[in-house]
């Protein structure tokens, strides 16, 4: 039994890829091909541009893919949902299509835009979008390059950005959100239904989810007296509850947590103070909840 999934070729490609090696699974691609090997015998990837993932997953040229709730929605067709994983080409947030306007120009708001022309490569979103608000107006394919096109070939345009500094460069003021975007994890109905496939492709999103959620977070352990343990836990901020272990001297216990990596070198001080002993800090590849 194998499968066969789809990794985003293009702005997604690098992360994806990074992502899966964090999560144990190292895919080798090759600029000549668009099939990729892995460690696992099992799984057979693909590279697919994310717009056209959910077509090939719904056809079941693939079993699964990952892609964005954009390009879901875009498309129209109706695939599983196996596993949301937020992150993006430059980070771990949800992207956004908005919808921007020339800094100097008069519009405020979508109704101002009445009659005018919006490019953007989300075509079918962005009709919905004005169509919502009762507002005619012209949507026009991009084939990219969209922060160009104001003024000359468009009034408006609809486009995703993570940070908005494209758009500032392009001398692009945002007017709207039209939608939110994360990356999904998404199943052929087809596979989704067989058992035995069903389960690798959960297992998959739930390796990528433990991946993803390590990032940004390291390990903390250290050695502490009964009598101290409630102000360093006062200290800790836990995951869920730390792990707490006895040791073999019954007057001390071991502390085991998860804290953000960007807030060790303020804690690490405060659990010292706390009369902490012998903590270790030490990085995670993966978190599974």
């Amino acid at each position: 039994m194998k499968i066969r999934v789809g990794i985003p070729k293009g702005s997604l490609q690098e992360s994806t890829l990074a992502l899966f090696k964090r999560a144990g699974l190292n895919v080798y691609t090759s600029s000549r091909s668009y099939f990729a090997g892995t460690d696992d015998p099992e799984i057979e990837c693909m590279l697919i541009r994310a717009q056209e993932m959910a077509r090939y997953v719904d056809h079941g040229v693939l079993d699964c893919g990952l892609t964005g709730k954009d390009w879901v929605a875009e498309s129209g067709l109706e695939v599983v949902t196996a596993a949301e994983l937020s992150y993006a080409k430059q980070s771990l947030t949800k992207v956004r299509w908005v919808l921007a306007v020339p800094e100097d120009s008069p519009f405020q708001k979508a109704e101002d835009l009445a009659g005018k022309i919006i490019a953007t490569e989300l075509v079918n979103a962005t009709r919905n979008y004005f169509a919502a608000r009762n507002v005619p107006v012209k949507v026009e394919f991009s084939w990219g390059a969209t922060e160009v096109k104001p003024p000359m070939l468009a009034d408006a345009i609809v486009e995703i950005t993570e940070t908005g500094s494209s758009l500032r460069a392009n001398r692009l003021r945002i007017i709207d959100n039209v939608m939110e975007s994360s990356t999904q994890l998404i199943a052929n109905k087809k596979a989704w239904a067989e058992s035995e496939k069903r389960q690798m492709i959960e297992n998959l999103g739930l390796m990528l989810r433990g991946a993803l959620y390590a990032q940004g977070r390291v390990g903390l352990m250290l050695n502490v007296r009964k009598a101290d343990l409630p102000g360093v836990l006062a200290v800790l901020p836990a995951l869920q509850n730390p792990t707490i272990s006895q040791l073999s001297d019954e007057n001390w216990v071991a502390v085991n947590t998860i804290i953000e990596e960007t807030t060790a070198w303020r804690i690490m001080p405060q659990l010292k103070a706390a009369r902490a002993e012998g903590i270790v800090e030490y990085p995670l590849n993966k978190v599974v909840m």
